[in-house]
């Protein structure tokens, strides 16, 4: 039964993609509804990446330090895996589970609610592609900006492990600097980079998907919020696994 479901689900999803993903009817008024979610979703998202990530690269930096004290280990040891640990995963998969529970929720809530206000309906009946002049303009925005909140997070991140070196004495500023520079391949920001814009589409169409076939009141609208929220995070982990495999093999 379990099985049934999952498949009758994931079949429903293609369906909705296959409609989301058409052209538009009017690019004008795609682009300015682009724009419009460019803001809501992405630059409103900025001030949140930037508090988390300063405190958590700092928190990197100092449990770094605290964990690998030893004289077998080079002091720069610090920074490299702060950096490493930012950029490999901290700036794609930890953030996009932290975007899934803001965005997806946003997406998911706004949406549902246009379907059980008859809203969607409304667009229907007048022959338009309603999942297409809703949520394409919420996945082209998202996904378009995301590489620009990934390389944010990354700087930011690296930015307050270099605080713990600058306000403490753990660490050495020319130790930390050093480690960040130490054995620096440029593929790992690609791959950061990567990793982004592929969760990004998973929150953006997985959250669209259940706000769009909300059924009932404002109680379901919050259930498919937290449904969205929820397989957004699996498949996020899922295809973290699968990208890091195919990317670092």
């Amino acid at each position: 039964m379990i099985i049934t479901n999952s498949l009758a689900t994931f079949g429903r999803y293609c369906m909705f993609l296959w409609r989301t993903l058409s052209l538009p009817d009017r690019w004008s008024v795609f682009g300015k509804r682009t724009l419009q979610e460019v803001s809501k979703l992405g630059i409103d998202s900025i001030p949140l990446v930037l508090i988390i990530s300063v405190f958590i690269g700092a928190v990197i930096a100092i449990q770094m330090q605290i964990n690998i004290a030893s004289p077998l280990i080079p002091a720069y040891a610090v920074g490299l895996a702060t950096r490493d640990i930012v950029l490999l995963e901290f700036s794609n998969s930890i953030l996009c589970l932290i975007l899934a529970g803001k965005v997806g929720s946003n997406i998911a809530s706004e949406i549902g609610t246009m379907r059980v206000t008859e809203q969607i309906d409304a667009l229907d009946i007048m022959g338009v592609n309603s999942a297409n002049f809703l949520v394409l303009p919420k996945i082209v925005a998202f996904v378009a900006f995301m590489p620009i909140l990934s390389v944010l997070c990354m700087g930011t991140s690296i930015l307050g492990g270099y605080g713990v070196s600058v306000f403490t004495d753990l660490i050495t500023e020319s130790r930390f600097l050093y480690g960040l520079q130490a054995f620096f391949q440029e593929w790992y920001i690609w791959y950061g980079i990567i990793k982004s814009v592929v969760f990004a589409f998973i929150i953006a169409t997985t959250a669209s998907f259940y706000g769009y076939y909300v059924k009932g009141g404002a109680l379901q609208v919050g259930k498919a919020s937290t449904d969205g929220v929820v397989s957004s995070s699996i498949f996020i982990l899922l295809f973290d696994v699968i990208l890091t495999k195919l990317l670092l093999q």
